[in-house]
């Protein structure tokens, strides 16, 4: 189902976990093939949270080429990598290294650093040099919060006005901890397609407030507006909230 927000069409698809976790398969493996053989290789930031846990697993199963993928993140908290909640951490245990991805495909966010400005430039930097300027990610996967935040950019953050950088560094997230990185909305705008997953009851009310009110300050409505292509994962839960016609009429 496509479903019209800020002038955008992004695609819905309500379903079980299972459902989820093969559509997203069947997804980025067709992305893949199509940016590899478009420019050689295929570009992809990560989200965390509850995404990262239940597709993660699987996805390490996907035929991809991995030696021509390159892994981004959409958002990194200041944690060293070992910590349970760092996002790469918890990608390189359940899809990278168990897929065989080498190293230096592997581009985290350093929001370890001491200096987590300069790390938001030195990070900005690299994406640069690995995609162009400016950096467009082939696919861009953001997890939802029950706030309505995507990646690290929180309702009403000042980082939501962000318009020249890819990646920025905040240091008073509403969410522990407050140190972090993430991209900004010029880069969600950049990238060539975009997933949203959102999993539960709790991210119900997001959902609905992003499509029942024009204009919705939330990050998750930014995000969608700035998309050039939007596809939304949700499970029954998460969309019980969705406006009738979108719930009648999306894919399941």
């Amino acid at each position: 189902m496509r479903a019209r927000i800020a002038g955008v069409k992004p695609e819905i698809l309500v379903g079980p976990p299972e459902r989820l976790l093969a559509a997203a398969t069947e997804r980025l493996e067709l992305a893949a093939a199509e940016a590899i053989a478009a420019r050689g290789r295929f570009a992809l930031a990560l989200p965390g949270g509850s995404a990262a846990t239940l597709f993660f697993p699987r996805l390490a199963r996907a035929q991809i080429d991995w030696r021509r993928t390159d892994f981004f993140w959409s958002d990194e908290r200041a944690l060293p990598l070992s910590d349970p909640g760092s996002n790469a951490g918890l990608a390189d245990r359940l899809w990278l290294r168990p897929a065989g991805v080498p190293a230096a495909n592997r581009h985290r966010l350093p929001a370890d650093l001491p200096d987590l400005d300069a790390a938001a430039v030195a990070a900005e930097v690299e994406m640069i040099s690995c995609l162009g300027d400016p950096p467009r990610l082939d696919l861009l996967w953001l997890g939802v919060g029950e706030d309505g935040h995507v990646a690290s950019l929180f309702p009403g953050h000042r980082l939501l006005g962000e318009k020249r950088r890819w990646v920025a560094a905040l240091n008073d997230a509403p969410k522990p901890p407050a140190e972090r990185l993430t991209l900004t909305l010029p880069a969600i705008a950049a990238a060539r397609g975009v997933i949203l997953t959102a999993l539960g009851e709790t991210k119900a009310a997001a959902i609905g407030a992003a499509f029942r009110e024009a204009g919705a300050p939330l990050p998750l409505a930014l995000a969608l507006a700035a998309a050039p292509s939007a596809w939304l994962l949700l499970d029954p839960a998460a969309a019980r909230e969705l406006p009738p016609a979108l719930r009648r009429g999306a894919q399941r």
